[in-house]
């Protein structure tokens, strides 16, 4: 994350770094769908010693991201701890959440610039694949049909490993550029109205595209269209943490 802390009643100002390995999205009245928690929990305030003021005062810090990893996992934040009663809850709200997460406009300036290149090159190889003409400039690929049809593997969001890809499923670093978009592979759910006790459960992307749930040592397949009904709202499976991998196009 790239932050920027202000401070309204002093006017003063500074920028931090901060190194996170999972997003968090905090669920509220407010909040339907995974995107706007995101985007909500990228702004919030804090209270601090103020230098030039010589007392504490509420500073709001908004945060960018600056770095991409190449799994994105989003915790959805259900369970908390009632001040009056000091016991955990469950929140049960249903938040929706996407097959594709594009969070093109949660990042930074600076790493905006260096996605535009490889999110062109993603939507002329989809277009090309739809039978659409593809864009006349290209900034990061040229001519090349083999590097047009790596992409179209990539975006394909059939889980099949590309030709450049490791036995651990991850591309050597100088050999892809990130999109911003990313595809869901994985879900755990967490079934019960307690925050002491319930069931987890793991939904799986394989690699031939098909989702299978994962009960203890029971493998179930499922319906792609049912994994994003584990939303919440009830008493049945709901999403307590997502993974997501990024789509990728080679350089």
């Amino acid at each position: 994350f790239d932050n920027r802390i202000h401070c309204a009643e002093s006017g003063e100002e500074s920028t931090e770094t901060e190194t996170v390995y999972s997003l968090k999205c905090h669920i509220s009245q407010e909040v339907n769908h995974l995107h706007e928690g995101l985007k909500c929990d990228l702004k919030s305030e804090l209270e601090k010693a103020s230098p030039s003021l010589g007392r504490s005062a509420v500073y709001v810090k908004d945060s960018r991201i600056n770095g991409l990893p190449r799994y994105l996992t989003i915790q959805f934040v259900r369970l908390f701890q009632k001040r009056e009663s000091n016991q955990k809850a469950k929140i049960l709200r249903k938040v929706d959440y996407p097959l594709s997460l594009d969070v093109y406009d949660l990042c930074s300036d600076n790493l905006r610039k260096k996605l535009e290149g490889p999110r062109q090159v993603l939507r002329d190889a989809e277009g090309k694949k739809a039978g659409l003409k593809t864009s006349a400039k290209t900034p990061v690929s040229t001519d090349s049909d083999t590097k047009m049809t790596e992409a179209e593997e990539s975006s394909s969001g059939s889980g099949e490993a590309s030709k450049s890809t490791s036995q651990e499923g991850v591309l050597p670093e100088k050999e892809h550029q990130l999109t911003g978009i990313y595809d869901l592979v994985a879900v755990l759910t967490h079934k019960g109205r307690s925050a002491d006790s319930g069931h987890y459960v793991a939904w799986v992307k394989q690699e031939n595209g098909k989702w299978v749930q994962f009960d203890d040592d029971n493998p179930i397949p499922q319906r792609e269209e049912d994994i994003t009904k584990l939303s919440g709202g009830g008493d049945w499976h709901m999403a307590y943490i997502c993974m997501y991998k990024a789509r990728v196009v080679p350089i």
